[in-house]
Formats: C-alpha cells, sequence, structure tokens
C-alpha cells in the first residue's frame, strides 16, 4: 500500500519521512506527486544521473519547487554559474580552509567552556546551532555581538519553507529584509575598506572583468550564511544523537580517532540535511523510467539517495566504519557544495573536542528529539544531553 507523500510538505520531511522514501525507491522511483505538482527522483543513480546533465535538468528556474529563481549562483546554469562560482570560490580555497583549522579549535573549545561546567545542556543550541554560525558570521566579517540576529534570521527564513502558517511566511518575509538591510551595510563598509575577511573577498573579488553586483552580494552572502549555518548545524546534532544511541561506536572513536574521517561521512549520509532540491527539465527526457516533459520540475531527493540499499550495504545502520561512502549530501556534479571541505573540518573538530572534553556523553532521552518541519533543510529542534562535570579550559 502506498504511503502518504508530499514532497513539497514541510510535515513530510518534519516526521520520518523515510519509509516513504523506501517505498518509492522500490515501486515508483520517478514519482508524480500531484499534489506538489513535481517528479520526486529517489534512487542514488537517478539522482545522479541528472546532476550530471544540466543541459537537460536546469537549476536556472529555482532549486525551490514553489519559488522562482534568485541572483544566487545556486539558481544558475553554465556559463554565468561557473563564473560566478569563481567568484565565491576565492572564500574556500584549500588554503583558506586549512587557515580556520585552529579557529574551528578556538570556537568549539569556547563553546564547550560555556556548558562543561553545567553537566548537561541542550546540544542543538548550546553547541551545535553555534559552531558553524559563528565561524560563517566571521567569514562575513559581521559584528560578534550580531550573531544571535544572524541565526535568528536563518532559522526564520528555512522555517518558511513548506509550510502555509501565515505566522511563518510573515517571519521568514521580515527576516529576509532584515538581513538585507544589515548586509549592505556590511558590503558598503569592505567597499571601502576591505579587511580580511569573505565579505572583502566577495565586494573586491575580479573574474574577467566581472564584480559581483550588490544584489548578488545580497544573495550570495545570504547563501553562504544558509549553506555554512544551518546544513552543519543538523549534520552535528544528528550525528551526536546516533553516536550517543550507538555508545559502542561512541567509545571506539573515544580510543580511536583514526575512525573520525569515516565517522564523519557517515553523519553526513545518515543526516542529509538538505532534503531536496529542484531542477526544471529543458526538454523532454528519460530518467529512471519516467517520462518527463519540458518545463516539469523534479526534487532530488537526498535522504533517499543516501539510503539506497543498491549502493549502501544495510542502508539503515549507522556505521563508523562504512566504506566506500559515497553519499549525495553535498549535492553531485557542476553545483558539488563550495563549502564541504570547511563543513567537514567543521564536524572533525567539534567531534574530536567532545571526545576529548566530554567523553561521557550521552542522552538524557533516549526518543529520537523532534525534527523542524521545513522542506528544504531540517533536523533536531532540540536535544537534551548530560556528562560528567568539568572544569573549562579557556
Amino acid at each position: 500500500m502506498q504511503p502518504e507523500i508530499a514532497l513539497t510538505s514541510g510535515q513530510f520531511w518534519g516526521t520520518n519521512p523515510h519509509e516513504a522514501l523506501a517505498w518509492l525507491r522500490e515501486h515508483d522511483p520517478v514519482h508524480w506527486d500531484e499534489a506538489g505538482g513535481v517528479w520526486g527522483v529517489s534512487r542514488h543513480a537517478d539522482v545522479k544521473a541528472a546532476e550530471q546533465q544540466p543541459e537537460t535538468f536546469s537549476n536556472a528556474e529555482g532549486i525551490r519547487p514553489d519559488t522562482g529563481p534568485t541572483p544566487m549562483m545556486i539558481d544558475m546554469d553554465d556559463p554565468e554559474h561557473g563564473k560566478r562560482r569563481k567568484l565565491v570560490s576565492r572564500g574556500f580555497t584549500p588554503r583558506r580552509v586549512r587557515e580556520q583549522e585552529a579557529k574551528v579549535l578556538a570556537v568549539a573549545d569556547r563553546l564547550i567552556d560555556r556548558v562543561c561546567e553545567r553537566g548537561e545542556c541542550d546540544f542543538v543550541w548550546d553547541i551545535a546551532a553555534w559552531l558553524p554560525l559563528v565561524m560563517i558570521g566571521d567569514a562575513l566579517g559581521v559584528d560578534p555581538d550580531d550573531h544571535p540576529r544572524l541565526l535568528q534570521w536563518s532559522d526564520d527564513l528555512l522555517r518558511g519553507q513548506g509550510t502555509s502558517d501565515p505566522a511563518l511566511v510573515e517571519s521568514m518575509i521580515g527576516a529576509f529584509a532584515e538581513y538585507e538591510r544589515y548586509i549592505t551595510r556590511v558590503i558598503d563598509d569592505r567597499k571601502g575598506c576591505p579587511r580580511e575577511d569573505l565579505m572583502s573577498v566577495l565586494v573586491h573579488a575580479d573574474v574577467d572583468g566581472d564584480r559581483l553586483d550588490h544584489e548578488a552580494l545580497v544573495y550570495e552572502s545570504l547563501l553562504i550564511l544558509i549553506g555554512g549555518d544551518e546544513t552543519t548545524r543538523h549534520v552535528l546534532s544528528g550525528g551526536a544523537y546516533q553516536l550517543m544511541s550507538h555508545p559502542d561506536q561512541w567509545h571506539e572513536l573515544v580510543h580511536d580517532r583514526g575512525l573520525l574521517g569515516s565517522a564523519v561521512e557517515e553523519m553526513l549520509r545518515w543526516v542529509s540535511p538538505i532534503k531536496n532540491m529542484a531542477r526544471t527539465a529543458t526538454r523532454d527526457a528519460q530518467l529512471g523510467g519516467a517520462s518527463i516533459a519540458r518545463g516539469d520540475t523534479l526534487l532530488m531527493l537526498y535522504p533517499s539517495a543516501n539510503r539506497d540499499a543498491d549502493v549502501f550495504d544495510d542502508p539503515f545502520d549507522f556505521d563508523i566504519r562504512r566504506s566506500p561512502n559515497p553519499h549525495l549530501a553535498f549535492g553531485f556534479g557542476p553545483h558539488f557544495c563550495l563549502g564541504s571541505s570547511l563543513a567537514r573540518l567543521e564536524l572533525a573538530v567539534m567531534f574530536d573536542r567532545l571526545l576529548d572534553r566530554l567523553p561521557d556523553l550521552h542522552l538524557l532521552d533516549t526518543a529520537e528529539p523532534a525534527h523542524r518541519p521545513a522542506s528544504f533543510v531540517s533536523g533536531y529542534e532540540g536535544m537534551r544531553v548530560a556528562f560528567t562535570p568539568t572544569a573549562p579550559i579557556g
């Protein structure tokens, strides 16, 4: 019997969607969702195939199914996308990411210092939400006192995705307006007084004589904020939940930090914080046995692709030793996530510090925490944990 499937609904993604996604992979891998007016692409091979054919499955009509394109590179195809990506990638070179390691370590220790004497905390709101937010906020050059405002705007923008709740929609619209006013001041400052931050790089970057105009700077900085903050936060919290739910694997990591790299990849596969992105067919096409018409919208269902038994042995087992692990949490093809190296660094450093400083970290409630009911980026809204109190090091 077909389960209830509503791919554009925040409620669908805010509950556990994996039973429905498994049904799709087995029975209807490229599924027409009548209510949402989209095709859902559920198998790993089909998601990869679509993402490797941007000339047929385009980003240029927008990566959200219910809105048009924005002036972000993620809503562009080549050659415009490639040119924009060259500009933005100046802030994510391997050298710049390597230079961030000491900063990530310092922020991670500062966050643990805030809670380590208490013996318990909310892992989402005391730890996971703040590490990527601080890193991205500092990279964009905002005042540290304004980090809470960035976090609020980021949350409001994503809570409104896939909902008809007028209060959430109003908060989403208001958050964008406030962010635009705020970041305009930062942009204007960097034009005259460049600093050693990513916003200065974006303001002054030049590729083949092109620079980002004001609208592009607003939207690209917002993409960096949301892409860097919300996604890594949910992998931190979702990954921690899995490790604490599998204490044998937590203890393996305590004693063998050589497993941390594969553990991070498994967290990324398991959580898949970006639930879907849209593509638009530029021509009639076949995909996964379905006939796609020109102009149709498709959703790439990343959490489904990352539990595909054709690719992953025992896909519903969380396994920090999993190898190979060709997950699609960062996408695939020309739009592969620019911030993937920074995200991996943040995850590895934070878990390394948690394993050292809070080695008996455990859940206060073993029931899985509630997910945010949002259709784009989603994860836990809170997670109470406990540990033996210890002294801060800062």
